[in-house]
C-alpha cells in the first residue's frame, strides 16, 4: 500500500539524543543488504551516493542540510537502511532524494511533502512513517533551501518544485524498495492509494497574493494603517467575544466553525472616552480587510479571507516586514526581476500569477474521477487556527469537487473526506485539541480513531472510513505537557456542537451536526 503525506509544513524541531542499538544477527543480514544496494541498484538519470545502515536509536546528523531548514540531526527510532541519491530531471535541473527501508517493514510506502517555497529534505516525517513500518521517502523538492532564487530564471528548478520532485520522488522511492525488500508493492497505474492532505496549498497563485497583498493593506510599522502583534490580540480577545459560545455553545477560546463567525472589528473603534484597548478608524479598516476576501480585475474571486480566530501566525504573514515567499515567488518566478518592489503589489501582480501558472502549480482540478475510479482515497484536514494558509480555501475546494463532479457529500464521502481540525495553527499548534498525529511533531494516540495516519491505513487497507479524527490537548499546548483532553474533529460540512450538558473536555459531550 503507497501513502502520500503531505502536509505544508514550516522547518520544526525535533529534540532527542539516541543511543545506537546493538545488532543482533537477523540485523547483520540487513545491515549487509544496505551495504550492497549502492552497487545493485540501477536507476536511470540517478547517481546513488550511498547505501547506510542504521541501527535504531541512532541520532543521525546532516551536515550538508541548508541552515534554513532547520534542525540539522534526527533520531531513528528502528533500523533503516538509508539511500541518497541525485536524479537529473533536466540540463538545468536535479532532484535530491532518499528512501529510508525499514526492518520492520509493513509492506507500505510512504510519500512526504515540503512546505513554502522550501527546498528542505523531510527527516522528521520520513522517521515518522518508519516508526510504523513503510518505507519512506522524501526530496528538496528540486533545490536547497527556503529561497526562491534557486527558480530564478530556472524552468526545469520550477518544475522540479510545481510537482516534478515529488512524482519523481515516488517512483525512485517505490522501485528501491521494491528491489531491496524483495516484494512488490502491488501494481498501480498512479503514484499512491491513499492521501493525507494537511492545510495543502492549493489554489498556490492566490495563496501568494493573497498573503503579499496583506503588506499592501498594512504598511510598516510607521503607517496609521500598521496593527501592531498586541493590537492583533486584541482582535482575537474581540473575535472570541463575539463569536465562541455563540457558535458551539462553549467560551473556551475555540471557534468550532469560523465560517459562522461575521466579525465586526467596528466594536473596538476608538471614541473620546476610550483611547486605550482599541482601534483608531485606519486601523479598523485594516481589520476589516484582512477579514474579507481578496478580489482582483472586474471583481474576480482570488483568495479567502483570513479566518476570524486564527491570529496565532498573523505576525509572520501579517507583519512588520513584506511576507518573503510572495516577494520572492513574484521576484524571481512570476516577474523573474530581483528588483520587484513588494510595495506595489496589486491586481497587476494577481492576473500575471494566473495568467502564467507555470506548470499548473495552481492545483485547483476539481474532477477527481480518475482518482475515484482506482478505488483511492484522500483523508484532507485543516486547522481552523491556520493563520498561513486560510482553512476557508480548503472548505472552496471541497465545494468545488463536490460541483464539478456533481456528487452530494454522501457520495464524495465514499473517497474523498475532509475534516477541519478546530483549534489547530498551520499543521500543528493553536489553542485546541490539535495533536492529531499528522506528524512526530504533533504525535496524539496511536489507533486510527486519533491518528490521521493510522486512519488513512485502515480506510485504504480495510475499508473503513473515519467518521470523525480524534486530535488531544496537552496541559500546556506542547508535547512535553501532560493529557488535558481529547476532542472528535467532525467531517465536512458537519461541525461541532457542545450538547449543553456534558463536560466541555469528554469528546462524548460534542455532536458533529
Amino acid at each position: 500500500m503507497r501513502i502520500n503525506f503531505s502536509s505544508l509544513l514550516l522547518p520544526s524541531l525535533l529534540q532527542g539524543l539516541g543511543v545506537c542499538a546493538a545488532p543482533n544477527k537477523g540485523n547483520d543480514d540487513f545491515a549487509a543488504k544496505c551495504a550492497n544496494l549502492k552497487k545493485s541498484l540501477k536507476l536511470a538519470n540517478t547517481t546513488v551516493y550511498f547505501a547506510q545502515h542504521v541501527s535504531a536509536g541512532t541520532n543521525i546528523t546532516f551536515p550538508d542540510s541548508h541552515p534554513t531548514c532547520g534542525p540539522n540531526y534526527q533520531v531513528i527510532d528502528v533500523e533503516v537502511c538509508r539511500v541518497a541519491m541525485l536524479v537529473k530531471t533536466g540540463p538545468a535541473s536535479n532532484v535530491s532524494i532518499e528512501a529510508w527501508l525499514p526492518l520492520n517493514w509493513t509492506g507500505r510506502f510512504l510519500g512526504t511533502g515540503n512546505g513554502g517555497l522550501a527546498g528542505c529534505m523531510p527527516y522528521q516525517d520520513m522517521a515518522y512513517g518508519n516508526s510504523f513500518g513503510f518505507a519512506s521517502v522524501g526530496t528538496n523538492n528540486g533545490h536547497n533551501g527556503t529561497s526562491g532564487l534557486p527558480m530564478y530564471r530556472n524552468p526545469g528548478v520550477v518544475e522540479d518544485f510545481a510537482y516534478r520532485a515529488v512524482h519523481t520522488g515516488a517512483v525512485i522511492g517505490k522501485k528501491i524498495t521494491q528491489d531491496f525488500l524483495r516484494q512488490e508493492v502491488q501494481s498501480f497505474p498512479e503514484d499512491y492509494d491513499g492521501y493525507v492532505a494537511g492545510a495543502p496549498a492549493m489554489r498556490w497563485n492566490g495563496l501568494q497574493a493573497r498573503s503579499g497583498s496583506f503588506w499592501g493593506i498594512t504598511g510598516p510599522p510607521e503607517a496609521s494603517t500598521h496593527v501592531t502583534p498586541d493590537e492583533w490580540k486584541l482582535v482575537h480577545k474581540s473575535v472570541l467575544a463575539q463569536c465562541d459560545e455563540t457558535i458551539d455553545g462553549v467560551d473556551d477560546g475555540v471557534l468550532e466553525d469560523p465560517t459562522l463567525c461575521q466579525y465586526r472589528p467596528e466594536a473596538l473603534i476608538c471614541s473620546k472616552s476610550q483611547t486605550k484597548n482599541c482601534l483608531t478608524k485606519a486601523k479598523i479598516e485594516t481589520v476589516r480587510k484582512v477579514f474579507s476576501p481578496l478580489y482582483t480585475t472586474n471583481e474576480t474571486y482570488v483568495y479567502p479571507r483570513a479566518v476570524p480566530g486564527a491570529n496565532a501566525l498573523f505576525n509572520f504573514v501579517v507583519s512588520e516586514t513584506p511576507f518573503i515567499y510572495s516577494t520572492e515567488w513574484y521576484q524571481y518566478i512570476i516577474w523573474e526581476d530581483p528588483k520587484w518592489n513588494p510595495d506595489t503589489i496589486g491586481p497587476k501582480d494577481y492576473d500575471r500569477g494566473a495568467e502564467m501558472n507555470p506548470y499548473d502549480i495552481e492545483t485547483w482540478e476539481g474532477d477527481l474521477s480518475k482518482f475515484r475510479s482506482r478505488g483511492n482515497k484522500m483523508i484532507h484536514w485543516h486547522g481552523l487556527q491556520d493563520g498561513l494558509i486560510s482553512a476557508e480555501n480548503s472548505d472552496d475546494y471541497y465545494n468545488h469537487v463536490s460541483r464539478t463532479m456533481g456528487l452530494n457529500s454522501s457520495q464524495l464521502d465514499e473517497f474523498y473526506r475532509f475534516f477541519r481540525v478546530s483549534g489547530c495553527g498551520h499543521c500543528s499548534g493553536g489553542d485546541g485539541a490539535s495533536r492529531i498525529g499528522n506528524n512526530a511533531g504533533n504525535m496524539g494516540g496511536k489507533t486510527p480513531d486519533n491518528n490521521v495516519l493510522l486512519a488513512i491505513v485502515k480506510w485504504v487497507e480495510e475499508g473503513v472510513a473515519p467518521e470523525t479524527i480524534g486530535g488531544y490537548r496537552n496541559v500546556d499546548g506542547t508535547a512535553a505537557g501532560a493529557f488535558d483532553y481529547e476532542r472528535r474533529h467532525c467531517r465536512y460540512p458537519y461541525r461541532n456542537i457542545w450538547n449543553g450538558k456534558g463536560d466541555v473536555k469528554n469528546p462524548d459531550s460534542w455532536n458533529c451536526v
